[in-house]
C-alpha cells in the first residue's frame, strides 16, 4: 500500500450557523492548515498515488481566499470541510483541518 500526506495553507472566511449564540456566528477568517492523506495498492502510469498538484489546486481554487458560505453547500465547520475535501479526492482516506493553533478536527473514511 502505499501513502502520500499533502500539506497546504489557505486563508478564507466563514460564519458558523449554530443552535446557541457565539461570536463564530459572525463573519472571521482563518490561516487554514489543511493535511490531506492518500493511499493506493497501486500507482498509477506515471507512477504515483495522486500527483500532490492535483490536490492542492482543487482545494485552492475551490476554498482560499473564499468565504466558504458562499462556495459550500453546508455549514463550514473544520469537520465538515475535513469530509468535504476528503471526498473530492478519490485516493484520500483522511483530511486534517485547522483553523487555528488550538482548534483541529479530522475526517477519515471508515476501512
Amino acid at each position: 500500500m502505499y501513502t502520500v500526506r499533502k500539506r497546504l495553507e489557505i486563508s478564507a472566511s466563514h460564519r458558523l450557523n449554530l443552535s446557541y449564540t457565539s461570536k463564530c456566528e459572525n463573519l472571521h477568517g482563518h490561516n487554514w492548515i489543511v493535511i490531506v492523506w492518500c493511499r493506493s495498492k497501486q500507482l498509477n502510469p506515471d507512477g504515483m498515488v495522486v500527483d500532490f498538484a492535483h490536490i492542492k489546486q482543487m482545494i485552492q481554487e475551490k476554498l482560499d481566499h473564499k468565504n466558504l458560505n458562499e462556495v459550500l453547500s453546508f455549514n463550514p465547520t473544520a469537520e465538515n470541510i475535513a469530509k468535504w475535501i476528503c471526498n473530492q479526492i478519490p485516493q484520500c482516506f483522511k483530511v486534517m483541518v485547522q483553523e487555528s493553533e488550538n482548534n483541529i478536527a479530522w475526517y477519515e473514511k471508515d476501512k
